[in-house]
């Protein structure tokens, strides 16, 4: 199974000044933690990292200190994620079949999550990671005043991975292109075609990291007994 990460984040809402990717949490840099996440997972065997040039040193730093046993890749992105996605789809080998897609900011991942996105994509075609949505979820005006109730029953949060067969997805961005559509996640360009998706149940934890209190959260998962899935971890002075 090939593997694509996405890896051309900012630091913007965390309000750090670089990529948050590199941003350390429980001792390692976040991508790091993603990383070591497929590297553990039996069916991915060969990843590549989708980011932006000024980044790319700094990732490689981060990938040599893993000593990885399977190949990894760097590929510049582009202006948006759905380029960057694009760019990684013309990185990859000539003979793969399907990928993975997923957010590095996710770096809580357990790597059994990429084996069954891995299976389900080979058995059942488009695939996404998602857990049911728990809150009660409330339409609001642009002024902030409450519309309506939605019904929660059949509503999921998307996470990643997701998984597709290449050829598909390929074509799925190229009549995107032709359609100027504009999407934040490829499952979408494949429900704006009127393709199938299938839904992979995802976990809690594989949440995206994009605050500061996130940061906090995921250093203390993964400080947790447990949590470090092999990478060392450094407990914060007191």
């Amino acid at each position: 199974m090939h593997l694509l990460v996405a890896a051309a984040g900012s630091g913007r809402r965390v309000g750090a000044d670089r990529n948050k990717l590199l941003l350390p949490v429980a001792g390692q840099p976040v991508l790091a933690w993603t990383v070591a996440a497929a590297l553990q997972s039996r069916r991915v065997h060969w990843i590549g990292i989708i980011g932006q040039p000024h980044d790319r040193q700094a990732v490689l730093t981060i990938l040599h200190a893993l000593k990885p046993h399977r190949p990894i890749h760097w590929i510049d992105g582009g202006q948006s994620r759905q380029d960057s996605v694009a760019r990684g789809l013309a990185g990859l080998p000539a003979d793969a079949r399907h990928v993975l897609i997923h957010d590095g900011a996710r770096c809580l991942v357990a790597p059994q999550l990429f084996d069954r996105c891995g299976d389900a994509v080979e058995h059942r075609g488009a695939v996404i990671a998602a857990i049911p949505v728990t809150d009660t979820i409330k339409r609001v005006s642009s002024n902030q005043q409450v519309q309506t109730t939605i019904d929660r029953s059949r509503l999921w949060a998307a996470q990643t991975p997701q998984g597709f067969p290449v050829d598909q997805l390929r074509q799925a961005h190229r009549l995107a292109r032709e359609r100027q559509l504009t999407v934040t996640d490829d499952a979408a360009l494949f429900e704006a075609l009127g393709w199938p998706v299938a839904v992979e149940p995802g976990s809690p934890r594989n949440f995206k990291i994009t605050t500061r209190f996130d940061l906090e959260l995921a250093a203390l998962l993964l400080q947790s007994p447990g949590g470090s899935r092999g990478l060392a971890t450094r407990t914060p002075a007191r």
